[in-house]
């Protein structure tokens, strides 16, 4: 492919209920013909179109053919699948949201007037707040109670009071360098919260991606490694992820059939799910095991998950997303339960290993299980609200990676 940095290269793509293009597979096994050993496949987070995901691909690929050893021929794909782009954007773009939400264009343009105008009214709050849930097809907390499908808080709660929350979230990830605008310094209580409205529109995306990533993952990544793996056995294949690509990866594990042995490392770059989710009992609920409890032991190598306490987009926004999803009682920041795996790594899983970056470039990852790597010394760069979350592309991450699928030099 023309501007890649490596190859050969191929992308494959699956739409947001998991369904492939046609000859997927047999495109992927055609590497094997050309003497390709092993196979490492990215799935990019929010993104929002093919050249973004691309231009990613190009990048964090770069570093690879430097630190292969001999005698290893690695193939290199790239997943595309219909995301939008956690940046910092100062309103939603319009088109990014209204692909992740098709035919509520009109919608996504009412909620940028909002945002853009910034009424200072609690009207303004509360039609904001019923325009999100027609976005994200979310009905009275009533009905979805009775349908076993209780919405998260931020998306039924009282409008001012979540983007309230979430403003304060903003300002304590930016630190004190986080002064308000002059509009904002300017206005009433309520010009502040339009920029916590502009997170919770975020994270009503996050939302729909969170289901899409692991629907993509089980139902389109896992069937498609299962096929490979029948017409491809010898061809090794190493799982990356970053952000909610991470979580597509792990969810591809449920979703590989009995029997599938071909995924021989999984590494997830800033994942953004739960710490627990590999875990067989959650340390706050013992009777509940992760959604991925013991998925690890379909990978015939290791699983590692790199984390950075300079991800404020995992270490802010996400647990308190995830804390107004399950539970309005809870304390930001000394609450455990919400924590992103990409924030402190796997947790409640018994003998996974934790490792400084340095250590692990200086000894190499362990040949199986879950493993923890501090990946701080790298993943340091980003402004607010997301902090260091996007910042992956170097070349210890790809040493990572070599090391956890065996093929580093």
């Amino acid at each position: 492919m023309a501007g890649m940095s490596v190859e050969p290269y191929r992308e494959i793509t699956f739409d947001k209920d998991g369904d492939g293009a046609a000859g997927q597979r047999t495109a992927l096994s055609a590497f094997a013909a050309r003497g390709v050993t092993d196979l490492v496949l990215f799935a990019h987070g929010w993104n929002s179109d093919r050249t973004a995901a691309t231009r990613l691909y190009s990048a964090f690929f770069a570093p690879f053919p430097g630190v292969v050893r001999p005698g290893v021929r690695l193939g290199y794909v790239g997943v595309v699948w219909p995301s939008t782009m956690f940046t910092d954007e100062p309103i939603p773009d319009f088109a990014s949201v209204a692909a992740v939400h098709p035919g509520k264009e009109a919608v996504v343009e009412r909620l940028s007037v909002l945002l853009r105008e910034q009424p200072e009214d609690e009207a303004a709050f509360t039609e904001f707040g019923d325009l999100i849930r027609e976005l994200t097809d979310t009905g009275s907390a009533a009905r979805a109670l009775l349908e076993g499908t209780p919405p998260p808080d931020f998306l039924v709660g009282d409008p001012v009071a979540v983007c309230a929350m979430f403003a304060d979230a903003l300002e304590e990830a930016a630190g004190p360098g986080g002064v308000p605008t002059p509009r904002e310094a300017l206005g009433g209580r309520l010009g502040r919260y339009w920029k916590g409205a502009r997170e919770v529109l975020r994270q009503a995306t996050y939302y729909t991606m969170k289901r899409r990533a692991g629907t993509v993952g089980e139902r389109g990544l896992g069937p498609l490694l299962g096929g490979l793996a029948r017409s491809s056995p010898g061809l090794r294949v190493h799982l990356v992820g970053h952000s909610m690509g991470a979580r597509l990866v792990a969810y591809a594990l449920r979703g590989l059939p009995p029997g599938t042995r071909n995924v021989r490392s999984v590494t997830l770059l800033q994942g953004a799910f739960s710490h627990y989710a590999f875990s067989a009992s959650l340390p706050h609920e013992p009777g509940r095991a992760g959604a991925l409890r013991d998925m690890q032991g379909r990978v015939d190598g290791p699983v590692v998950a790199c984390y950075s306490r300079h991800d404020t987009a995992l270490g802010v926004i996400y647990p308190l997303a995830s804390r107004m999803a399950r539970d309005a009682s809870s304390i930001l920041g000394s609450d455990r339960r919400w924590w992103a795996i990409g924030h402190d790594g796997v947790q409640a899983v018994p003998g996974t290993a934790s490792l400084t970056l340095a250590a692990a470039l200086r000894n190499g990852i362990p040949a199986s299980g879950c493993v923890s790597v501090d990946t701080a010394a790298v993943v340091k760069d980003g402004g607010p609200p997301s902090g260091a979350h996007s910042d992956i592309c170097h070349r210890e991450l790809a040493r990572v990676v070599a090391s956890a699928g065996r093929f580093g030099a």
